[in-house]
């Protein structure tokens, strides 16, 4: 009998955990070893992921099982440095981090690591090399795939301006005042307009397409009143048709099994609870307007991170992410 891929997880409570936990419980390749929680353990995973009853009886635990294959770090901005800084993990171990710590200096010194940024469509091969992948924000592959096949065709020559909507569980589950449900119902707001943190990520990823581009990048996020699913509205100047545009769109993303082109509109119940993407383009004037919807916490976290465990070890792309949405 083949040998499934054994599994860990570190920080085991949070919104992308949860969703990976649902995902590799149910992939055909993988055997989930231990789910590590300092402040949950010796509880059952169903008394924090509570819709988990009937299909999982694994406990938290406090240990660290070094007798895996991969290990998923689920931790907050700066935690998995430090978690890695303080907890020697063997190097036969494969590391997919799904913090922003690594995604643009790649390099974790103290062990030798060098992690790869993990956006398929981006950087399929280098992921099925990789040892160690750097998981992309949510926001960042959004835009991102909004606009890979623009620079990837040196088509990028004006500032991009971005209007983009996430869910409230793009916040985690920290408990503040903007994440709270009586502050989000019926209310809208901006947050880290012109300074989001996924900026850089992105115009590292533009920069490498197009080393040329100098332009800006502007973008303005806001929370939405509703749970999950992000949608990003980019738009920037293009020389062409919207016929030019799609051509340039379909012929990039061709072999990508999650990224589609919409000639209809688009809204986000199409995707949630899915890894895909779905790109929709209008030319008005000289201006290319790109919509991009994804789930936040699949294509944009744990769904994307499956992805990349899928490439990295051999296996084919949707393995265990032919998941249903909601549709309605």
């Amino acid at each position: 009998m083949k040998k499934k891929i054994a599994v860990g997880i570190i920080g085991g409570a949070g919104y992308t955990a949860g969703e990976l936990i649902r995902i590799l419980l149910f992939h055909p390749e993988v055997s989930l070893q231990f789910i590590h929680s300092t402040s949950n353990a010796s509880k059952y995973i169903y008394e924090v992921h509570t819709d988990l009853l009937g299909d999982c009886d694994l406990k938290f635990t406090s240990i660290i099982d070094q007798n895996i294959d991969v290990l998923f770090l689920c931790l907050g901005h700066g935690d998995a440095l430090k978690f890695l800084e303080q907890n020697t993990i063997s190097k036969t171990i494969k590391i997919i981090d799904l913090s922003q710590d690594f995604r643009i200096n790649g390099v974790f010194e103290k062990q030798n690591r060098k992690f790869i940024y993990g956006l398929p469509e981006l950087n399929k091969t280098e992921i099925q090399n990789a040892e160690n992948i750097a998981n992309p924000g949510c926001f960042a592959t959004a835009i991102q795939l909004a606009l890979l096949p623009l620079a990837a065709n040196n088509r990028l020559k004006e500032d991009v301006h971005i209007s983009a909507i996430t869910g409230s569980t793009g916040a985690g589950q920290s408990m503040k005042p903007e994440t709270q449900f009586n502050w989000r119902y019926s209310n809208l707001s901006t947050y880290k307009t012109f300074e989001h943190q996924h900026l850089g990520e992105i115009q590292h990823s533009i920069s490498r397409l197009q080393p040329g581009f100098k332009k800006s990048v502007h973008l303005i996020p806001y929370r939405g009143n509703y749970t999950r699913g992000i949608i990003a509205s980019v738009y920037t100047e293009f020389k062409g048709s919207e016929h030019d545009a799609l051509d340039i769109f379909k012929n990039y993303y061709e072999t990508a099994p999650f990224t589609h082109i919409s000639e209809n509109k688009i809204d986000l119940k199409q995707i949630v609870n899915t890894n895909k993407c779905f790109l929709n383009l209008e030319k008005h004037g000289n201006q290319l307007l790109i919509t991009s919807i994804i789930d936040n916490l699949l294509k944009g976290a744990s769904g994307q991170a499956v992805q990349n465990l899928n490439l990295m070890f051999g296996l084919e792309e949707k393995t265990g992410l032919k998941l249903k949405g909601v549709a309605f």
